[in-house]
């Protein structure tokens, strides 16, 4: 039980690193990451906070994951689902807190935009790895992509792609429909697209492995 509460407990660490990443990126004003562009866009055209776009569009994606099982479900399918909605909630607060802590952050210059959204990249890819890591959970754009992956019999990374192609698309006809124009998805979203992955691996096999996350865990609950 204890080991279990230090794998959630590191899971919630990379739950708030990938929320900080994002906000990063998104305050590099060069757009956000492709899972963050439809929240982001609408946000930028209500009166709703980004974490509060980001659970409504998680929360529609856990409805979207129960669909894709209708037919083909199981007691551990249902579980691992539900587990989406607290942790939802949870990233949504940390993007908010984070928005709000980095309020002051404007960069003066394109070459400030360029650093911080490097930097954004790096901290979010940190937290996908504190994330995976523990495998205890899984976010909903993930649990969306593996159950329609399974749906369609096709392989997650490729349908992945497919995936964000398809948010980022939706967040520019969304917002070209909301303000005539584009806005949310910029060069950043390209950069950010391309080099997370590579970010990702890296640190998941060179820097942040078993070894090392056991040792985390150990530091973080004596």
């Amino acid at each position: 039980m204890k080991e279990l509460s230090k794998k959630y407990l590191v899971f919630v660490i990379g739950l708030y690193f990938l929320a900080a990443g994002v906000v990063l990126i998104v305050r590099s004003a060069l757009g956000t990451t492709p899972i963050s562009s439809v929240n982001y866009v609408l946000s930028l055209n209500s009166s709703l906070s980004l974490g509060t776009c980001t659970f409504i569009i998680n929360t529609l994606l856990i409805i979207g994951q129960f669909w894709l099982i209708r037919n083909n479900k199981s007691k551990r399918d249902i579980i691992e689902i539900l587990l989406q909605l607290p942790f939802s909630f949870i990233f949504s607060v940390f993007i908010d807190l984070n928005m709000l802590l980095t309020n002051d952050l404007h960069p003066s210059n394109y070459g400030m935009s360029i650093a911080l959204l490097l930097v954004g990249c790096l901290v979010q890819s940190i937290g996908v790895v504190l994330e995976i890591k523990p495998r205890v959970a899984m976010m909903s754009a993930e649990g969306f992509v593996k159950y329609a992956s399974r749906n369609c019999n096709k392989e997650f990374g490729k349908f992945k792609v497919y995936f964000d192609v398809t948010l980022v698309t939706s967040a520019v006809i969304l917002s070209l429909i909301l303000s005539q124009r584009v806005e949310g998805v910029r060069e950043g979203s390209i950069i950010a697209a391309c080099i997370t992955g590579y970010l990702v691996s890296f640190l998941n096999q060179k820097i942040m492995t078993q070894k090392t996350l056991h040792k985390l865990r150990s530091i973080i609950i004596r």
